[in-house]
């Protein structure tokens, strides 16, 4: 009996080995046959979903042409404009790693010679570069008649590059150049096979030109007239950095708006998330909450500072022009919006310096103030710096400085004077100020809502003897505030949560009495 059972099992474990190697033979030859299908296909070629992911988005105006030969169509120039762009970022990319790896899908045989040989040469040299276009502007000079030739012209291409010897930064530079581009039609894709550099046609930069009308002898104007900002950063009590979420509630922001005016502000600040807002496709309800808070703030009198790129810390130059179609959708949207007091580029970009590179940081706002202003002329440009330090960086190109102050009160007004000798006679915001009611352990009892009601008095004071424009931290106090903003330490997260004139039951605090003058 016991030697049946033994051959009953052994004959089981036969059968079903029999059926696992099976089962692992055809999954071996079908992950093959997958891998040797999906070998062609370009999106894994090149490390990206080329079909459903934008990774890059320069400005691109085609210009009117009667070109020589065949008639095109518009699906196929488009095929054209997508290809070509992509060479340019596949190019980018290759330079910056020092590797051909996707080259020979956007250019010919011959063309890549050139590529190879420089992409040789850097690698040998430790020499790598960081580099993106802003903008193209191609016109067809000519389309074969059997449809696999095509030559353009792209004039007044705005290039910036970044060039690295041994991980050091050697310069950066931003650059306009004009090109004679030939492509070949070749296995259903453009790839370029000639792309030389021609002169450049007259090119203006408007923005350098542009004096906002808001702005005289260093006060900002308001329908003509001088306009001190006596304001305060906004976020509802129930929502804090998500009020444009799924919670959204404009009753509340309009109760809110409603309590700021009558307690004798003028102005508030708000911020504008990158990623939840869409990132380089904007989504259109995200505008439309946008739109209904703006429309609120106007018709209770409150002039609105829109923070952009809140949240955002890549400043990558393969980036930038994701950036730049995010702030053009938005800005764009409220070109003539009359409750819009300026567009606020980032906040506290100086805290990224060290993570993100200084140098990059800067070029990265500096260009992105060139583009929302060709976007935006109508509106005042800022950015807010963490401290009246670091707002000394570029000041000639905001059109008001801004900054904020959480040191010493006792020191605020040295501070501020020695700011305002290196602000080129521009105005000057207080974008940011406050002091947490917090009293407890994790600030060893140092603070209470009576010392939060004395600072605020004593910078009130300070304000109404210089007319000095402020915006404080902020209306509410928070139940709790995401690790995003202020990290996981309980001595740094506490504190942040007590900031506001009115605390989380919805009752004024002390200080409110002194939260203008």
């Amino acid at each position: 009996m016991q030697h049946k059972l033994n051959k009953n099992i052994y004959r089981g474990i036969l059968i079903l080995s029999f059926i696992a190697i099976n089962v692992l033979i055809i999954y071996s030859v079908s992950f093959v046959l997958a891998y040797l299908k999906t070998g062609a296909d370009r999106a894994n070629m090149l490390h990206i979903d080329i079909k459903s992911e934008t990774v890059y988005a320069p400005k691109i105006n085609w210009a009117n042409s009667e070109n020589i030969g065949r008639k095109i169509s518009k699906q196929e120039l488009k095929s054209i404009e997508d290809n070509y762009l992509k060479s340019w970022y596949i190019k980018n990319t290759a330079f910056k790693n020092n590797s051909p790896y996707g080259i020979e899908d956007f250019y010919t045989d011959s063309a890549r010679v050139h590529i190879f040989n420089n992409l040789k040469l850097n690698k040998k040299q430790q020499i790598s570069i960081e580099a993106t276009t802003i903008s193209h502007s191609p016109k067809l000079e000519f389309y074969s008649e059997d449809g696999k030739l095509a030559v353009l012209t792209d004039k007044n291409v705005v290039e910036f590059q970044k060039i690295y010897k041994n991980n050091k930064l050697l310069f950066s530079s931003t650059d306009t150049s004009s090109y004679k581009v030939v492509l070949l039609l070749e296995d259903g894709f453009w790839r370029i096979r000639h792309k030389v550099k021609i002169e450049n046609e007259y090119y203006k930069d408007s923005t350098k030109t542009i004096q906002p009308k808001q702005i005289k002898d260093s006060e900002i104007l308001v329908e003509g007239k001088p306009f001190t900002i006596k304001g305060i950063n906004y976020y509802p009590k129930e929502t804090p950095w998500d009020m444009f979420g799924e919670n959204y509630n404009l009753q509340t922001i309009e109760q809110d708006f409603k309590l700021i005016k009558n307690s004798g502000l003028n102005s508030i600040r708000i911020f504008i998330q990158y990623e939840d807002f869409g990132k380089e496709k904007v989504q259109l309800e995200k505008l439309e909450k946008l739109r209904e808070v703006l429309n609120t703030a106007e018709n209770i009198g409150l002039k609105v500072v829109v923070t952009l790129f809140d949240f955002y810390g890549d400043y990558s130059v393969l980036n930038w022009t994701l950036t730049h179609r995010h702030a053009e959708q938005i800005v764009s949207t409220f070109i003539n919006h009359n409750a819009i007091l300026a567009w606020d580029i980032k906040n506290e970009p100086d805290l990224d310096f060290e993570s993100r590179n200084k140098e990059t940081v800067l070029a990265w706002l500096s260009q992105m103030i060139k583009e929302i202003k060709k976007f935006d002329p109508n509106h005042l440009v800022t950015i807010g710096w963490s401290s009246p330090e670091a707002a000394n960086n570029l000041v000639n190109e905001v059109d008001f400085v801004s900054y904020h102050y959480y040191k010493n009160i006792d020191n605020f007004e040295k501070d501020y004077e020695t700011l305002k000798e290196n602000s080129l006679n521009k105005p000057i915001v207080l974008q940011e100020f406050g002091l947490s009611s917090y009293g407890g352990i994790w600030n060893l009892y140092s603070s209470s809502e009576t010392k939060q009601a004395e600072y605020h008095k004593k910078m009130q004071a300070i304000f109404k003897k210089d007319s000095l424009a402020f915006m404080s931290w902020g209306l509410y106090d928070f139940k709790k505030i995401p690790t995003a903003v202020a990290g996981r330490l309980p001595w740094k997260n506490t504190k942040q949560k007590y900031f506001g004139f009115i605390n989380e039951n919805g009752v004024k605090k002390m200080s409110f009495l002194h939260i203008t003058n």
